[in-house]
C-alpha cells in the first residue's frame, strides 16, 4: 500500500505491531517505509486500540524515525485504555526518548501542516489563539500499548488550561 501514497498523504496506525509493522525483525525501518518518507508520506500514530506498540515506537525511535504526527484515536474501545486521551500518547513518546520539543510539535504545528491549515498549531500572529497550557509533571508513571506491554516512565503531561481566542477558557 505504501508504493501507492503520495507526498502529502496521511498514514496513520504507523507505528503498530505485527501484522503490518513498519519495522524488520532485526530492528530496522523497513524499506519502503523510508521510501514513502522520502516521497512526502506524512506518519501518524493513531494509536486507538490495537495500533501502537512500544517495542514498534522504540524502535522507530531508536532507527531517527520520529512520527509526523501524534494522535490518540480515542473512540469508545480505548477511551478507558490503552489510549486514554492524546496527553497520555504524548507522554509515552516522551518516556520512548522523543524530546519534549519533538513531541509538542508532532501534536500541534505538524498535524496542522499536514491539513494545509497554518492558522492553527501556531502562536504566529495572526493564528488562532487557541491553546493548551500543559504542565509536565515528574514521577512515576505506569503506560500501557495496545499489545499490553507496559513502560515505566518519569515524565507525563497534564492539562492546565484551555485557551479558546486568546481568553482563559477553563483551568485546572
Amino acid at each position: 500500500m505504501l508504493a501507492r501514497l503520495r507526498p502529502g498523504d496521511i498514514l496513520t496506525h504507523a507505528f503498530r505491531p505485527f501484522p503490518n509493522t513498519p519495522v524488520t525483525a532485526d530492528g530496522r525501518v523497513r524499506p519502503e517505509v523510508l521510501e514513502a518518507r522520502a516521497r512526502g508520506v506524512i506518519f501518524d500514530i493513531g494509536h486507538g486500540m490495537g495500533s501502537f506498540a512500544f517495542s514498534v515506537g522504540r524502535t522507530m525511535l531508536e532507527n531517527g524515525f520520529l512520527p509526523d504526527c501524534i494522535s490518540s484515536d480515542v473512540h469508545a474501545l480505548c477511551i478507558e485504555g490503552p489510549a486514554f486521551d492524546l496527553l497520555t500518547t504524548m507522554s509515552k513518546f516522551l518516556c520512548l526518548g522523543m524530546p519534549l520539543v519533538e513531541v509538542i510539535r508532532a501534536a500541534t504545528d505538524n498535524p496542522a501542516r499536514a491539513l494545509t491549515r497554518a492558522d492553527l498549531g501556531t502562536f504566529r500572529t495572526g493564528a488562532a489563539g487557541d491553546a493548551s497550557v500543559l504542565s509536565l509533571d515528574s514521577g512515576r508513571f505506569d503506560y500501557v500499548d495496545s499489545t499490553g506491554a507496559h513502560l515505566s516512565g518519569e515524565q507525563r503531561l497534564s492539562a492546565k488550561a484551555t485557551v479558546i481566542d486568546g481568553a482563559v477558557f477553563h483551568a485546572n
